[in-house]
């Protein structure tokens, strides 16, 4: 029986990954990719075509059912929200993705459009939400809650009942300490080490 097929919106480092990921899942088969407006439609990414720009999703709706927001996150949420919005408004179904080299609790939650990038790990009561980035080698401990659109990156330690509210970015090598509420839009730099609760920032 053949794979459903996914596009993946965005062509740079980020989608990179994440057709690795969604390779080694092998549970959808890889379309092409979506460029923003503008960009080289004429090139490839890993083999795999560019079959349009944003500007064309919702012709694109009409040949795909399944599609991956495969753009990066730096600091601020926006671009992917606004993206995902948009793709919802297509109807498009956001699939979870999980890389096989990750370990994900079967206790854990985790919400539609997110990417487990590998050897993350989600242990046992923790809650993904929706449109997020669990970036490779990144730890959420038990009963921790990243909200929608948050992007926790490589190497990031995510420790036990912490709440990382909607849109935050937690950088690469942080560490947040148990019982830590993060508010909406929040950024945490590379390598810092966060001990109190933190006010919106973003």
């Amino acid at each position: 029986m053949s794979k459903p097929e996914i596009i993946l919106i965005g062509a740079g480092g980020h989608c990179r990954s994440c057709i690795d990921v969604i390779e080694q899942e092998n549970r959808y088969a890889i379309a092409g990719v979506v460029e923003k407006p503008g960009a080289d439609t004429a090139a490839k990414v890993f083999g795999y075509p560019v079959l349009g720009t944003d500007d064309d999703l919702s012709a694109l709706r009409k040949d795909y059912q399944y599609a991956l927001l495969a753009v990066g996150q730096i600091k601020s949420a926006r671009p992917r929200i606004r993206l995902c919005e948009r793709l919802l408004e297509l109807d498009f179904e956001l699939p979870a993705i999980l890389s096989p080299l990750a370990y994900v609790s079967p206790r854990a939650k985790i919400g539609t459009g997110t990417i487990i990038m590998h050897h993350a790990l989600v242990n046992a009561g923790a809650a993904i939400g929706a449109n997020c980035i669990i970036n490779t080698k990144a730890l959420v401990e038990h009963d921790a809650a990243v909200e929608d659109h948050c992007h926790i990156s490589t190497g990031a330690m995510i420790n036990g009942g912490v709440r990382v509210g909607e849109g935050g970015f937690v950088g690469s090598g942080a560490r947040i300490k148990e019982g830590v509420c993060l508010a909406p839009g929040n950024v945490v730099g590379m390598g810092l080490c966060i001990r109190v609760n933190q006010p919106e920032n973003a």
